[in-house]
């Protein structure tokens, strides 16, 4: 998939249809900078996004993947299946990271509860105290992050 190509036939298809960015924004509940993003090429369409894209540029979901107009013989259900696959398994590994991360938030807390006496000792342990507490914050904030993908994409 060219990333650049999808995005010029974004913008063609989206022109030929006189629809503005923000029209088109509109229409699928995203900002008008989203699909600026998509036609520059910056981004792709979420999944979620792409099946309600094509319906709106009555396009075909081989025809914006390979952006062109050119039909082919792709089942656009076995895309659709493998490019939800890829999302969870992006999400998956989002929350493996929060995972791994909140344990490591969990160990030093531990860690700076079993250190102390002297004052090296005391000031290590503050320093582990005070690493933990972010480190289990942000574990937590990416575990729920791939909860919240999780359910928006179902």
């Amino acid at each position: 998939m060219d990333q650049i190509a999808i995005g010029k036939f974004i913008f063609k298809k989206r022109r030929e249809l006189n629809f503005t960015q923000e029209q088109l924004a509109e229409r699928l509940g995203v900002s008008n900078k989203t699909v600026s993003k998509w036609e520059t090429g910056k981004c792709m369409p979420d999944y979620a996004m792409i099946e309600p894209l094509c319906q709106e540029l009555n396009i075909t979901l081989a025809q914006l993947l390979d952006g062109e107009e050119d039909e082919k013989s792709i089942d656009s259900q076995q895309i659709l299946k493998m490019l939800k696959e890829t999302q969870d398994l992006k999400n998956k590994k989002l929350m493996l990271i929060g995972i791994v991360i909140s344990l490591t938030g969990i160990v030093f807390l531990i860690y700076s509860q079993l250190i102390g006496g002297t004052e090296m000792q005391e000031m290590l342990s503050g320093f582990t105290l005070g690493i933990s507490v972010p480190l289990m914050v942000l574990g937590i904030m990416l575990i729920v992050r791939s909860k919240c993908r999780k359910g928006k994409d179902q």
